[in-house]
């Protein structure tokens, strides 16, 4: 585990020495706002509207939060290949890997050790987005429940799609080919369902189990249904363990 938190902590002084982990950050944080900003317009509209009519009430995580933190999936796809195009890219590229594998690391625990450094980055994204909804707690009486299920939704979601990025950065040398490659397959995990009506019932089922964002629709609602959650474990999984071959067969290279 010392390994590991030590492979971590070294992903995380990479990103925060240059520029980059402030810049995804702050973006993060500015596209995160204006989406807020939209979804309490929305609602405000609403509210006042449906004020004229004192039998019915809005959900307010149902109407505002829900279609926020929906609409933070939208910033994974764009932000999240550069946080992992560098993570075996750049060490390629430098010649740093060599140390990593000749080092008395195994190969999991390099894998697991980026991916907690690429994770603790996320967490700092996320956490920025508290500032939102802790406002709404402020000034209104939110459920806090389903707004951690869809917190722990967002962050299997994210795990999965951290976890893909390792792998493609890990087949190349090149950080604007892992960066454009990996978009390249989040777009596609994410579009995957919109194909289903041109297949037939079964081949439908596939292509809607295996989009990532179907998966996450549930939790914005507030319900934790085990077959999501084994679906994000079980692409984490995966994913980590291609990147375990893919580093394993650089080092038989080597």
């Amino acid at each position: 585990m010392r390994n590991i938190t030590a492979i971590a902590q070294r992903e995380l002084n990479a990103y925060f020495a240059s520029p980059i982990g402030y810049v995804l950050i702050g973006f993060f944080a500015l596209l995160f706002g204006h989406f807020f900003y939209v979804s309490l317009w929305f609602f405000e509209r609403q509210s006042m509207q449906m004020g004229m009519n004192p039998t019915q009430s809005l959900n307010m995580n149902q109407m505002l939060i829900g279609p926020a933190l929906m609409n933070t999936t939208v910033i994974m796809l764009f932000l999240f290949p550069l946080v992992t195009m560098r993570t075996y890219s750049e060490e390629k590229r430098s010649g740093t890997i060599e140390l990593l594998l000749t080092s008395p690391i195994t190969d999991i625990q390099i894998i697991l050790g980026k991916f907690f450094g690429a994770m603790t980055l996320y967490a700092a994204m996320l956490a920025v987005t508290l500032i939102h909804i802790g406002l709404l707690f402020v000034y209104g009486t939110p459920e806090w429940k389903p707004i951690v299920t869809a917190y722990l939704g967002l962050l299997l979601m994210g795990g999965s799609f951290l976890s893909l990025g390792l792998f493609i950065s890990s087949l190349t040398k090149n950080q604007i080919v892992a960066a454009m490659a990996t978009f390249a397959a989040f777009l596609m995990l994410w579009v995957i369902s919109w194909m289903s009506s041109m297949f037939g019932p079964t081949a439908s089922a596939v292509l809607q189990y295996l989009s990532i964002v179907e998966h996450f629709d549930d939790f914005a609602k507030g319900v934790i249904d085990t077959k999501h959650v084994i679906y994000y474990v079980s692409f984490m999984a995966l994913g980590l363990f291609l990147t375990v071959k893919s580093v394993d067969s650089e080092r038989w290279r080597g």
